[in-house]
């Protein structure tokens, strides 16, 4: 009996497929990596023979702005040092680093019981000088006016008593003696009025005594005001509105003239003070404008214009220190806090722009890579004005062109597959 008439047909192909697949599975990891050295080998001829796959940017129109960008801080344009105009003890300090203050406030108090002595003296110099310039109109004066008018009487009669002695004597009915009393007499009388008319004129507003005594209360007044301002000094006050930066005094501090105790930071316009690179400077100019934004709030810009230009050089930083005005400065801007400025320099209209990514040796003999045919041109560029991440291009390249970025690594003439973003 045959035992095998029975077997299915197709039987053994199933059975060594079967085998093939056990076998297989086996050797499972070996297969794979013949299957990912396969897929390497043909994605590496596919490459090879088309080239990678490159993201290649658009050249278009547009408007461009030239700008120079660079770092500051922010300064009020000029800064007041406050201090003492003389010498004494602190006797208490009344603001604090860092305050808003208005002119006129008072900040620091000096010790000014002497001053205030002084100028209690002074006054009562200034009463005495004007007590001395009354006497003289109400007392004097009419004193001198009044002896003047005696002595015009005086002098009547001593006239009057000479002629009679003169007339006795002529006639022979007079004595020698009366006739050189009636003379004495009239010579005294005399010399009485000539008194009492200097008398009159010193103490008048053009007399000597009269001039003495009001210089006397002119120097007395001038005393004064000048111990009124030394005990003024013993109060130092904000002479405008502003924030004090800087505070160097303490209570019980000796102060002395020519030493700055505070520092004001006058309320108002703001500066951004900026060293520029120097290859920059032929781009600036007076009256440029420019955003800016504090490092603090990078999101809130505000305007600024150029306003200054040192004229020298700092030869060791090799930059120029350049300022921009600041004419409506945020709430939130502080001294000295440091800024960014975008300045723009120039603008162009309807400008082709190719972005400054795709340009090689921008700064010498500028080129781009430009997709053409599945091939990477070398295309030489003249360039205008630079902006953010793009440039101007002058000759070279024409809208709708399409450029490699630096970073792909395409060499000139290799062939690529154009990826549009």
């Amino acid at each position: 009996m045959d035992l095998h008439a029975d077997q299915p047909v197709g039987a053994a192909p199933a059975s060594s497929l079967s085998h093939w697949l056990s076998a297989a599975w086996r050797r499972k990891w070996s297969v794979l990596g013949i299957a990912l050295v396969l897929l390497a080998a043909g994605l590496g001829l596919a490459r090879l023979m088309f080239g990678p796959q490159v993201i290649a940017v658009l050249v278009e129109r547009g408007n461009l702005v030239q700008t120079v960008v660079a770092s500051g801080h922010i300064e009020t344009p000029y800064r007041v040092e406050i201090g003492s105009q003389i010498t004494g003890t602190v006797a208490d300090v009344l603001v604090r680093e860092g305050q808003e203050v208005r002119e006129g406030q008072k900040l620091v108090a000096i010790e000014a019981s002497e001053l205030q002595a002084a100028m209690v003296q002074a006054e009562g110099a200034v009463a005495q000088a004007e007590a001395r310039v009354r006497q003289l109109r109400e007392l004097t004066k009419p004193a001198a006016d009044q002896a003047l008018q005696q002595a015009h009487a005086n002098l009547l009669n001593a006239e009057a008593a000479y002629e009679r002695a003169s007339k006795l004597a002529a006639s022979g009915y007079g004595t020698k003696a009366t006739l050189d009393d009636a003379t004495k007499n009239l010579d005294v009388a005399r010399t009485q009025v000539r008194t009492a008319e200097l008398q009159v004129y010193t103490s008048s507003p053009v007399g000597s005594d009269y001039v003495m005594a009001e210089t006397l209360l002119g120097q007395a007044r001038a005393n004064l005001n000048t111990a009124r301002a030394r005990l003024g000094y013993a109060s130092i006050v904000a002479p405008r509105d502003g924030v004090l930066i800087t505070r160097k005094v303490e209570r019980g501090s000796v102060v002395q003239p020519g030493k700055a105790l505070l520092v004001l930071a006058p309320a108002g316009d703001s500066q951004i003070v900026v060293q520029i690179d120097e290859k920059n400077l032929g781009q600036l100019a007076l009256g440029q404008s420019a955003l800016a934004s504090a490092d603090a709030y990078p999101d809130k810009r505000f305007a600024a214009r150029l306003s200054y230009i040192n004229p020298s050089v700092d030869i060791n930083r090799a930059s120029v220190e350049i300022k921009l005005a600041v004419t409506d400065p945020p709430n939130y801007l502080r001294q000295d806090m440091t800024v960014s400025v975008d300045i723009a320099t120039a603008r162009r209209e309807n400008a082709v722009i190719v972005p400054a990514r795709a340009v090689n040796d921008a700064t010498t003999v500028p080129y781009v890579l430009k997709a053409e045919n599945g091939r990477a041109i070398r295309q030489p560029v003249r360039l205008g004005l630079r902006g953010v991440g793009a440039y101007e291009v002058i000759e070279g390249l024409v809208p709708g062109d399409r450029v490699i970025p630096l970073t792909t690594g395409v060499k000139p003439d290799q062939r690529i597959r154009v990826v549009v973003p």
